[in-house]
């Protein structure tokens, strides 16, 4: 039985590794390099009641603050980077051009199909 398994997960891991269905993605906004803590409070009232409204609107499904304290994390409930990145490029640091987003496209970890692929005979 474990042949059979190993044996299927070898050639299944020799296949090119099909891209998952994006369900989520991920954004990371950086603050630009020589802005400073000033311009950003200009905004910021306005940022975060625009970002609130997007979580409010199930735009946004989680929301963290980066560890290196340069910005913050946005997990975005969306299925195209374009659709993330027209979303967020209404919020004020953006519009103002103070900060950025990288954006990452999200989905099923494929390979997990493995454990519910009916067994070989």
């Amino acid at each position: 039985m474990i042949l059979i398994f190993l044996a299927t997960a070898a050639s299944l891991l020799a296949q090119a590794p099909a891209k998952p269905k994006v369900t989520r993605v991920l954004a990371t906004l950086t603050v630009k390099d020589g802005v400073n803590r000033a311009q950003i409070m200009k905004v910021l009232d306005t940022e975060v009641r625009e970002t609130v409204k997007l979580y409010l609107d199930g735009k946004i499904a989680e929301w963290y603050a980066r560890g290196d304290g340069k910005g913050v994390v946005f997990l975005m409930d969306c299925t195209t980077v374009d659709e993330a990145k027209a979303i967020l490029d209404t919020l004020p640091l953006v519009k103002e051009n103070l900060a950025s987003f990288e954006y990452m496209p999200l989905g099923p970890l494929t390979p997990l199909r493995l454990l519910v692929a009916p067994a070989a005979q």
